[in-house]
């Protein structure tokens, strides 16, 4: 992993970032615990912010073989991949991928010339914990912001001494997933290191296309992680947190690549080696009895080569970027705190493509003050942000929560959001606008919580976000800031246990609209349902899946519709002993055939296959030392 000199300084310290640290480090094992919503510990049920958050617990669980396949589990959150290892397009609330910000562990991922993030090769093996943030949350982390927030966190350690463990699968398709981890330590002193290889041979995505396109496409990622952490005492916290991952990815193009010489299409055989990578330490003090400090700088990789078998063409899209966060918690009574901070973060982008200009910055302060009464609680956040290119921007958030009873809140909250446009939308080469400004978005929504029972809890949203100067392309491909959409949106989602199994049930309705045309927003479903339920008896788990999708569009213009689909899943395990347990599972078990997009070859629209009907088999070891 290639580290600037700023962000290779401050990993060689001793480590780095915040005494609530402890408290983090624990709070990561929690189902009820939040802590990227005010970017501090917290529980979920004093949070605002209406959010989904899956534990290494929840992972082991639902045995998962992606990141996307399981935030696919989240209301209001729709993921469209047009096969292994290829690219991921993420909507949070019917936004699209650029407008949604993901961060490992704490430091943003995504590549400063597309917006995307590369979700689809975050291996799972190295996650310890997720957490989605449904609404804009730019007040608290500026730009991209606008449907939500996705932060994964690395593996951490399990408690003291030390705790190996090994996991090996294989599956249809050629697939095998390898990996293993020790994690430990003391007191004062915790670790975990793990690293993984996952192969597939893939399956073919398209049907009509070039003859090159007719192969399987296979999917290699090596991925490793590390995080130390060590208390200097009780007031003094410092630690680092490594992940890589790596690998090539093979891909299909029926749209063929343009043939200057002959003025024609022509086919070829394409694959990407990609890097997805970040480093992040932090240095967490707890000053006196009522301010804590913490000090996080990191460094992050996006990179991408894009090959083609059939020819020497080649395309080189890099981005790195450092970043500095100071984050600062003050209690001043036992019902007000005050967060201030400071971000700073600069992307470079390197790339064979001519771009005009391949570097920015951004440095931002921010505060938020919580009001915790026993009528009552309120929320109230600003920031400033200062970009090199658009100057600044200032958004501010708000929320009121009111207790109804013991077991309800209602919750109402207004938020602001802004997107800064991508290096390709300023300086693609023939295709690009550097006259753009920044989206913005503003939202209101209305939130239900309910403890219906011991065994019950209940969460309902309402919202509608509007989008001012979103960024489309006009007739020539050329972009724009032209384009208004208008988003209104209902989810919920219900957990309850009963006679003995335990359910989870997550809805969305989505109404995202282009003002203008009074099109639907392309490739969102306007309806999603997740159902898991799972049981244990004794030793042995067994649990099953049902995803619900509903039809789409997969242009703008609402000409091609895609249709809804459903999908079942089975999954098992047995902890034969204390030391080896067992899984299988069963994906897409009725075989659906279904699309979540379509390609264009030869002047017609085909569908990209998903994959069908799977299985995987598999073993943990966890050696007791």
């Amino acid at each position: 992993m290639k580290l600037s000199r700023l962000a290779l300084a401050i990993a060689l310290l001793p480590a780095s970032t915040a005494f609530a640290s402890e408290d983090q480090e624990a709070a990561l094992k929690l189902s009820e615990t939040l802590i990227s919503a005010n970017r501090d510990v917290q529980q979920r049920s004093a949070s605002s912010a209406a959010s989904t958050v899956f534990t290494r617990a929840d992972i082991e669980r639902l045995q998962p073989s992606s990141v996307t396949e399981l935030l696919q589990r989240v209301p209001g959150v729709q993921v469209t991949q047009n096969g292994s290892g290829s690219l991921a397009s993420l909507y949070i609330r019917g936004t699209k991928s650029a407008q949604s910000l993901v961060l490992v562990d704490g430091m943003r991922i995504g590549s400063a010339s597309s917006g995307d993030s590369n979700l689809q090769h975050l291996n799972i093996e190295q996650i310890e914990r997720i957490e989605v943030l449904r609404g804009p949350r730019s007040a608290m982390y500026g730009a991209d912001a606008i449907g939500g927030v996705v932060q994964i966190f690395t593996r951490r350690s399990s408690g003291e001494g030390f705790k190996p463990f090994v996991r090996v699968g294989y599956g249809s398709r050629g697939t095998w997933q390898r990996s293993a981890g020790i994690s430990g330590g003391d007191e004062a002193t915790r670790f975990s290191l793990a690293g993984s290889l996952d192969e597939t041979n893939g399956f073919d995505r398209t049907g009509t296309s070039y003859e090159a396109d007719q192969d399987h496409d296979a999917y290699r990622n090596k991925a490793f992680s590390l995080s130390l952490s060590h208390s200097f005492s009780d007031k003094l916290e410092a630690g680092i947190s490594i992940l890589d991952q790596r690998g090539r990815t093979e891909f299909d193009n029926p749209f063929g690549r343009f043939d200057m010489t002959t003025f024609e299409s022509v086919e070829q055989d394409p694959y990407s080696d990609f890097t997805v990578s970040s480093v992040s330490s932090y240095l967490d003090a707890q000053l006196n009895d009522s301010w804590n400090s913490r000090l996080e700088v990191g460094h992050s990789e996006n990179r991408e080569e894009s090959l083609d078998k059939l020819s020497t063409e080649r395309g080189v899209f890099n981005t790195y970027r450092d970043s500095v966060n100071w984050l600062n918690t003050l209690s001043l009574s036992d019902s007000h705190s005050l967060m201030l901070g400071a971000d700073w973060y600069e992307d470079q982008l390197n790339s064979n493509t001519a771009f005009a200009e391949q570097q920015r910055w951004n440095q931002a302060a921010f505060i938020q003050h919580r009001y915790d009464g026993e009528h009552f609680s309120t929320e109230l956040g600003l920031r400033h942000d200062k970009n090199e290119q658009f100057g600044s921007e200032n958004t501010w958030s708000g929320a009121l929560t009111l207790p109804l009873d013991e077991r309800n809140d209602l919750i109402a909250s207004y938020s602001e959001g802004f997107r800064a446009p991508t290096f390709n939308d300023l300086y693609y080469p023939d295709y690009s606008n550097p006259n753009l400004q920044p989206e913005h978005s503003k939202s209101v929504e209305l939130q239900w919580r309910s403890q219906l029972a011991a065994s019950t809890h209940l969460e309902a949203s309402v919202y509608r976000t509007d989008i001012e100067d979103a960024i489309a392309s006009d007739q020539d491909f050329i972009p724009q800031n032209i384009a208004k959409a208008r988003i209104h949106g209902f989810e919920a989602a219900l957990q309850q246990e009963l006679f003995g199994w335990q359910g989870q049930l997550g809805v969305a309705f989505v109404d995202p609209r282009d003002r203008d045309s009074g099109h639907t927003l392309n490739r969102r479903a306007r309806r999603t349902l997740s159902l898991d339920l799972d049981r244990s008896f004794g030793d042995v788990a067994i649990g099953t899946s049902w995803q619900a999708v509903s039809s789409s569009y997969d242009d703008p213009d609402n000409q091609y519709q895609l249709a809804g689909y459903g999908l079942l899943a089975l999954r098992s395990s047995w902890q034969v002993s204390p030391e080896l347990k067992l899984e299988a599972k069963l994906d897409n078990l009725l075989d659906k055939d279904y699309s979540r997009s379509l390609y264009e070859h030869a002047g017609e629209r085909y569908s990209y296959s998903q994959e069908g009907r799977s299985a995987l088999l598999g073993f943990v070891w966890t050696p007791q030392l």
